[in-house]
């Protein structure tokens, strides 16, 4: 049964990460650049969004590790700032897509688990979908969360550079695109007492949003 959540866990994951990626080329196909669309990005087959290190090796890694999570990303698709009519606040809109997608899919999600608390209450049906749900809610939100961070390469970057001034929105970008990187490596590092700053910052915000979509949450 172990092995069976799981495996679904790791599929639910997956389909976290590509929507993710999807919302992303969807919005900028409807803002005026279709290269995702044209690269046959928009799409639910993972193999296309397939990134060795993201999608494969980084989520064995953190489930392997201490933390026994899944964590990870697909392939980014391909955004071309050319093809939009207002190239700042497009790229702002389309970052934003894939942390909402994240988001209202753990709405969504919510409400179908508490469907099944009303429905099986406590039995081993229960207890074995319980485990899914919360796993993937979870994901989805850890996902949604740790993408808004505002350093480059998460989205959070991109739409601090949208909300900035034009003079300060460069200069933040020309400083992210040259050290961001090498700051979000460091933040992730458990340098902390064996914890990462970025989990001290991101655990009250996710902790937060698991409490609302998440029945009984802190308990279970």
């Amino acid at each position: 049964m172990d092995i069976l959540v799981l495996i679904i866990t790791i599929v639910g994951v997956v389909m976290a990460i590509i929507l993710h990626e999807i919302a992303h080329g969807y919005v900028a196909d409807k803002l005026g650049d279709p290269t995702a669309r044209l690269r046959g990005r928009l799409t639910l087959n993972p193999i296309s969004h397939i990134d060795p290190i993201g999608t494969i090796l980084v989520p064995l890694i953190f489930y392997f590790s201490p933390l026994h999570m899944i964590f990870g990303w697909a392939k980014p698709v391909p955004i071309d700032p050319y093809n939009l009519r207002n190239p700042k606040k497009d790229l702002l809109l389309i970052s934003l897509a894939g942390p909402a997608t994240n988001l209202i899919s753990a709405a969504v999600l919510s409400v179908f688990f508490r469907i099944l608390i009303t429905v099986y209450p406590g039995d081993a049906f229960f207890v074995f979908f319980s485990n899914l749900f919360v796993s993937i809610i979870g994901t989805n939100v850890l996902l949604a969360v740790f993408n808004i961070i505002p350093i480059h390469p998460l989205d959070g970057g991109k739409i601090l550079a949208g909300i900035l001034p034009d003079r300060e929105s460069r200069q933040f970008d020309d400083f992210m695109n040259r050290f961001g990187m090498i700051l979000l490596f460091f933040l992730i590092f458990p340098i902390f007492g064996g914890t990462s700053l970025i989990s001290v910052v991101t655990r009250p915000v996710i902790s937060f949003f698991l409490s609302l979509l998440i029945p009984g949450f802190g308990t279970i």
